[in-house]
């Protein structure tokens, strides 16, 4: 991660932060249990990934914010001084600026962007 921001720096960017959403799914248990249940292996990926990302924003010295993800748009739209109708608003006519893919992932990564911007 410490190459990208640097190449972003060469080019002229500066990279204002990093943020980590949260899982809203239930924690982790014992490797045991993880390991006999497909859908907790497929959590553990992904605390396993937002443990990287933060691991490596801390070694870049980016200040990391983390969300837990169904709190987002409630956080964005308060932050930002937006109705949530508005909000979903500037997300919709981004995705049509932007263009497919704009997906659910799509929205919340931009949107998380936004945040980490304030």
């Amino acid at each position: 991660m410490n190459s990208v921001v640097q190449d972003l720096r060469k080019k002229g960017y500066e990279v204002a932060g990093c943020v980590n959403l949260r899982a809203s799914g239930r924690p982790l248990t014992t490797l045991a249990a993880t390991l006999a249940s497909h859908a907790l292996i497929h959590t553990a990926e992904g605390e396993f990934f937002r443990a990287a990302l933060a691991h490596a924003s801390a070694g870049c010295g980016l200040t990391l914010r983390e969300l837990k993800e169904r709190e987002l748009f409630e956080c964005a739209a308060r932050e930002l001084n937006l109705s949530p109708a508005e909000l979903e608003q500037i997300l919709k006519d981004w995705g049509k600026l932007l263009g497919p893919p704009w997906r659910q992932d799509q929205k919340y990564a931009a949107l998380a962007g936004w945040l980490a911007l304030l």
